[in-house]
C-alpha cells in the first residue's frame, strides 16, 4: 500500500485518513477538555452550532456543527484512554489493500469475500473499490458473528461441565 506521510496526515491514493498515535495526545489534557464539552453539550442540548471563543474573547468566536464537536469530544475520550483515531470518510473508495489493512486480513482473503459476495464492490478499470463504510459494516457484522460464536461455546462449555 502506498501511504505518503504529511505530519500527521497520511495521503492513500486519493483517500485522505488522519491519523493520531496512540499517546500522541496529552491524556490529561483530553480528559479535561472532554469534560467541557460534554457538560457545555448538556447544558445547552437544543443548540445545533456551538460558539467558540478564544480565551481572552478577542476575536470572532468559531461556529461549529454540534455533530462535529460530539466527534471530537469521541476523539479526545478515546485520546484520554491512551488510544489512537484514525478518520475515514465514510463514502470513501479503498484500494482492495487498503481494505484489506483496514480489516487486518490479507489481500488474497479480502478478494475472496468481494467475489463472493460477502462486501459490496464495484470496477474501475481493472481494479476493485471498496467503500470504507461496506467495510465497516462487514466488520461490525463479522464481529457479531464471532462474539456470537464465543457465547454460544462458552455456553456450550458450561452445559458438559468443561
Amino acid at each position: 500500500m502506498r501511504i505518503l506521510r504529511l505530519g500527521r496526515e497520511a495521503v492513500m491514493i486519493g483517500v485522505q485518513v488522519r491519523s493520531i498515535e496512540p499517546g500522541a495526545i496529552d491524556a490529561q489534557a483530553a480528559e479535561r477538555a472532554v469534560r467541557r464539552i460534554k457538560d457545555y453539550l448538556m447544558q445547552h442540548p437544543d443548540e445545533e452550532t456551538i460558539r467558540v471563543a478564544g480565551e481572552r474573547g478577542v476575536e470572532e468566536p468559531l461556529i461549529l456543527p454540534r455533530d462535529a464537536v460530539s466527534l471530537l469530544a469521541f476523539i479526545l475520550a478515546q485520546a484520554a484512554e491512551g488510544r489512537g483515531i484514525s478518520v475515514i470518510p465514510s463514502r470513501a473508495e479503498l484500494t482492495t489493500q487498503q481494505a484489506a489493512d483496514l480489516l487486518n486480513v490479507s489481500r488474497p482473503y479480502l478478494i475472496g469475500l468481494l467475489e463472493a459476495g460477502t462486501i459490496p464492490y464495484r470496477m474501475v478499470g481493472r481494479h476493485r473499490r471498496i467503500t470504507a463504510e461496506a467495510v465497516l459494516d462487514y466488520k461490525r457484522r463479522d464481529d457479531l458473528e464471532r462474539r456470537t460464536a464465543a457465547d454460544d461455546l462458552a455456553a456450550l462449555g458450561q452445559e458438559l461441565g468443561i
